[in-house]
């Protein structure tokens, strides 16, 4: 469970460059991380909306249990 600080400082970066607040979060491989960039070459408001929305409410844990955690992803 990350820290509220951390949580503060990817939405801060996530104002600023919306994929790298998501990349602090989900990894630079994720769904989320792809999406972000694509909303945000489309319209950088879209992509802030949708970093913060992936920041705040997105729970890998929940999609992934022991067995079918990606190799990548560290818990």
């Amino acid at each position: 469970m990350p820290s509220r600080c951390e949580i503060l400082c990817e939405l801060l970066i996530a104002i600023l460059i919306p994929p790298l607040g998501v990349c602090f979060r989900h990894g630079c491989c994720s769904v989320e991380f792809w999406i972000c960039v694509l909303l945000t070459i489309l319209g950088y408001v879209p992509g802030i909306i949708y970093a913060l929305y992936a920041i705040v409410f997105v729970d890998r844990d929940e999609y992934f249990d022991e067995y079918r955690r990606p190799l990548y992803y560290s818990a």
